[in-house]
C-alpha cells in the first residue's frame, strides 16, 4: 500500500467534555487512487483528512505514506514533508488577496522540488486569461481553480480535498470535480476527497463511508463514472 492509516483514534476535550471523534480507523490506498471519504457532518471525515495531512495529530495509531511513518517525524521534518509531498484544497479558497492568480500559484511552486510548468497549468485550469486578476475579481469557481492550481503546482504525491465544491453552485461544482479527476489522471496524484454528497462516490476508485468516527464500508468501484456525468 502507498498510503496507510492503521487503527487511528482521535478525541477532543478532556474529562466529561471529552468526545471520541475517530475509533480505530484503518485504511489503505494504492498510488494514484482516487478515494472519496463519504459521510454526514460530524462523522469524522475532515478530522481524518487533517490527520492524514499532518495538520492534526492522532491520539494513537499510525500514518504511513510511501513507507514514511509520520509519528517518527519531528515537527521540522513533518513541516518539510507536508510542503514537499502534500497538496491541500479546502472549501474556503485561502488565496492571498493582493496577489494575482499567477502569483498565488507561484507561491505553491516555490514549495516543491519538481514543480509543474505554470503556463501549462494555467491553460489546463482554464485560468490563462485570468492570470493577472486578483481574487476579488474572480468568480467562486475561478478562485477554487486557483486554489487547486496552488495545491498541485508543486506536483504533490497526495492531494487532499476537503469539501472542495461545498461553496459552489451545481454547474461549477461539476467543473471542479472534473478538474480534480483530470489532475488524478494526468499527474497520478493519490487523491482523497471528503464530501457528504453521495453522488460523488461514483467518480472514485475507492469509496469509504464513515459514521460516528467509524468506517461503515470500504469498497472499490469496478467502473468509474466521469464527473461530468454525475447527477444530484
Amino acid at each position: 500500500m502507498y498510503l496507510e492509516l492503521n487503527t487511528i483514534c482521535k478525541s477532543f476535550g478532556r474529562g466529561e467534555t471529552r468526545v471520541q471523534v475517530l475509533h480505530d480507523v484503518s485504511l489503505g490506498l494504492e498510488k494514484g487512487e482516487l478515494c472519496v471519504l463519504l459521510g454526514p457532518s460530524g462523522s469524522g471525515k475532515s478530522t481524518l483528512l487533517n490527520i492524514l495531512g499532518g495538520i492534526e495529530e492522532a491520539d494513537s495509531g499510525q500514518v504511513i505514506i510511501n513507507g514514511d511513518r509520520m509519528e517518527n517525524m519531528k515537527e521540522k521534518q513533518l513541516s518539510v514533508y507536508r510542503r514537499k509531498h502534500l497538496g491541500y484544497v479546502f472549501q474556503s479558497y485561502n488565496l492571498i488577496p493582493n496577489l494575482t492568480v499567477r502569483e498565488n500559484i507561484e507561491v505553491g511552486a516555490y514549495l516543491g522540488d519538481d514543480p509543474l510548468d505554470i503556463d501549462t497549468l494555467l491553460h489546463d485550469l482554464g485560468l490563462w486569461e485570468h492570470q493577472h486578476k486578483i481574487p476579488n475579481q474572480l468568480s467562486g469557481g475561478q478562485q477554487q481553480r486557483t486554489s487547486i492550481g496552488r495545491a498541485i503546482v508543486k506536483n504533490p504525491d497526495v492531494l487532499l480535498c476537503d469539501e472542495p465544491t461545498g461553496a459552489l453552485d451545481y454547474s461549477t461544482s461539476k467543473e471542479i470535480l472534473r478538474l480534480i479527476e483530470e489532475v488524478n489522471a494526468k499527474y497520478r496524484s493519490t487523491v482523497v476527497l471528503v464530501t457528504h454528497n453521495d453522488a460523488l462516490k461514483d467518480m472514485a476508485d475507492r469509496v469509504v463511508r464513515l459514521k460516528d468516527g467509524r468506517i461503515l464500508s470500504d469498497t472499490k468501484n469496478d467502473v468509474r463514472i466521469p464527473a461530468a456525468d454525475l447527477e444530484w
